[in-house]
């Protein structure tokens, strides 16, 4: 069975509104999706009938709460094919997992003179926790080179290997490429040289299955709400092994089993890494989110995803003043295509998309290191998820006649 986009356009509230008087085309899904009727509704509800802090008290709507808030965990554990749910840490999105990571691991475990070893296709969230850990520790981050098709640089990367790092840090898809990165042959070939595998996958689990497991990595972190799911919504999963020799992230409530004025111990997996009051709500959204994708089928969104790649590709290359970033190979890429329109800047092009009602990104997309290695300041970033039709990517291209218009070029 294959998925129909403009039937699940209509469970997209959001999605039937105007801007600029014509109809909203959302080509921006990979800074964040938008959340279907039942999301909405399951945090509405959460709030109307279930509010309660979790872990506390001994009354009905506490209890609620803590079942709801412990049954996301579960349901992200299988979805990601955890064999342990206090391995999900839920946080408020990829960002701040891979930050729990460097605070926590990595001031564990690297010290000077060590190697971090990440890409240069990553988001600024998979570099700067690392400089900031290796200005801290006297290490040093290497860059995997990319292809000029836009691939990584595999003969790089085992190059790079050499250098006995003591992390490798990667993103699954590239946010602003599009490429999907071989993760479980990367994780193989880091952990013979005893490297620990964080992988970035917020661009990778609205469009594909996940199985942490079958990936084989140490640490997999990603954002909700890329994935149908409320913002806030995040998680970090880890091996159990690791994160029990981690120690705690932020201080306080919730994440102790005693407290003395002598000091403290901390509590188990997984309230150890969740100090306060938790985002119930966002866990209770991304639960939704996860059943409502798993509903349409991962392997039919992962179709439809290939599908519409390939569609925006054909479409883009037949307009003369656009030159495509990265691979042209469908099964090598997912979720978004990015551009430069020759001799406009990339705001300018968004601009006018704008006032055509089509919403994309500009900008560097929070890859300034992949922009420079491109030679580019700036690029223009069409993104997809299940709601995405053929005709949004034929509105892209009439809109991108009006630049032309604009600007004679």
């Amino acid at each position: 069975m294959s998925l129909d986009p403009h039937k699940i356009k209509k469970d997209f509230p959001i999605l039937l509104r105007e801007v600029n008087e014509k109809k909203l085309v959302y080509l921006d899904s990979g800074a964040t999706s938008q959340k279907p009727q039942i999301v909405i509704d399951a945090i509405a509800n959460y709030y109307q009938k279930h509010n309660a802090n979790v872990h506390r008290g001994a009354h009905t709507l506490g209890d609620e709460s803590t079942l709801l808030y412990q049954k996301a965990r579960e349901r992200v554990a299988q979805f990601i094919g955890a064999k342990n749910d206090k391995e999900v840490i839920f946080v408020r999105n990829c960002t701040e997992g891979i930050n729990l990571v460097a605070r926590t691991w990595g001031e564990q475990n690297i010290g000077s003179s060590d190697v971090i070893l990440t890409t240069q296709m990553e988001h600024h969230s998979n570099i700067v926790p690392w400089q900031m850990l290796a200005t801290a520790k006297g290490a040093r981050v290497e860059f995997v080179k990319k292809t000029a098709e836009g691939l990584l640089d595999m003969a790089d990367f085992e190059e790079k290997l050499k250098l006995k790092p003591k992390l490798v840090a990667l993103v699954h898809v590239s946010n602003a490429l599009g490429t999907v990165n071989p993760v479980k042959d990367i994780t193989k070939l880091a952990h013979k040289v005893s490297a620990v595998v964080l992988v970035d996958g917020a661009q990778a689990i609205p469009h594909m299955q996940v199985d942490v497991v079958d990936i084989g990595c140490d640490f997999y972190a990603f954002s909700g709400h890329k994935m149908l799911a409320p913002m806030g919504s995040g998680v970090l999963w880890g091996r159990k092994e690791l994160l029990e020799t981690m120690p705690a992230f932020l201080g306080g409530g919730g994440m102790i089993s005693e407290v003395h004025e002598s000091g403290f111990l901390s509590g188990e997996l997984p309230d150890k890494f969740e100090a306060g009051t938790p985002n119930v709500e966002a866990a209770v959204g991304l639960m939704v989110a996860i059943e409502y994708l798993e509903n349409i089928g991962l392997n039919n969104v992962r179709e439809h995803d290939k599908e519409l790649v390939a569609y925006a590709l054909e479409k883009l290359s037949n307009v003369n003043e656009v030159e495509i970033l990265g691979t042209r190979d469908v099964l090598k890429r997912s979720g978004s295509v990015s551009f430069v329109y020759k001799g406009v800047h990339a705001h300018d092009v968004a601009t006018i998309l704008d006032s055509e009602g089509v919403a994309v990104r500009s900008g560097h997309h929070c890859t300034m290191p992949l922009h420079e290695a491109m030679g580019i300041s700036a690029s223009v970033r069409a993104s997809f998820n299940v709601y995405t039709t053929k005709e949004d990517i034929d509105a892209l291209v009439v809109a991108l006649s009006k630049v032309k218009q604009v600007f004679g070029k």
